[in-house]
């Protein structure tokens, strides 16, 4: 395979419309790791992640003559992924209450050498997410683990500025409510 770590998103962009597919590879290589992480967090567990991300690089590759900024391609391939997550998330919570299901699978990212008690905390903000209603947990996500912006967040969500600032303050205050025995001991 091509290593195509130094070329541009909009370059690969424009390969693949040009009729090279496997420009999307390194589409793919890319994003891979973050949207995952992104997936697995909001979703709860690997097997749900890995659908999610594999309809959302599908979705992408078909849809991608609809990426109106191809220097932007992760934000918008991010959006995707957050709607995918969003519509796997509410099919879920019809058939049953949502809860975080696999609390090993944030633990997997941890080392080997981390101290049992800093286990124990990555265990309990897990939990915590997964108490959190959909779109607090998204928001949540966003800011404070994928580290963006409140407009990069409205670019991916669609969701205002100020929606999104009320989300993710109603979703730290629950956190510091859900993990207050944990961070107090």
């Amino acid at each position: 395979m091509v290593d195509m770590s130094g070329v541009g998103d909009a370059e690969l962009v424009r390969r693949v419309l040009s009729g090279d597919p496997a420009a999307f590879a390194g589409l793919v290589t890319r994003y891979r790791d973050r949207l995952g992480r992104y997936a697995v967090r909001m979703l709860g567990n690997q097997a749900d992640a890995e659908d999610a991300l594999q309809e959302t690089f599908v979705r992408a590759y078909r849809s991608l003559g609809r990426c109106t900024d191809a220097d932007r391609f992760g934000a918008w391939v991010f959006g995707i992924l957050v709607n995918r997550c969003r519509t796997l998330g509410a099919q879920r919570a019809r058939r049953e209450r949502l809860q975080v299901a696999d609390d090993a699978a944030l633990l997997r990212a941890a080392s080997h050498d981390d101290p049992v008690g800093r286990q124990a905390l990555r265990a309990a903000i897990t939990a915590a997410l997964g108490q959190l209603a959909p779109l607090l947990r998204e928001a949540f996500l966003l800011r404070f683990v994928e580290e963006l912006s409140y407009e990069e967040m409205a670019d991916v969500t669609g969701a205002s500025v100020s929606a999104l600032k009320m989300r993710v303050l109603r979703a730290r205050t629950e956190m510091q409510r859900l993990l207050g025995d944990v961070t107090d001991a």
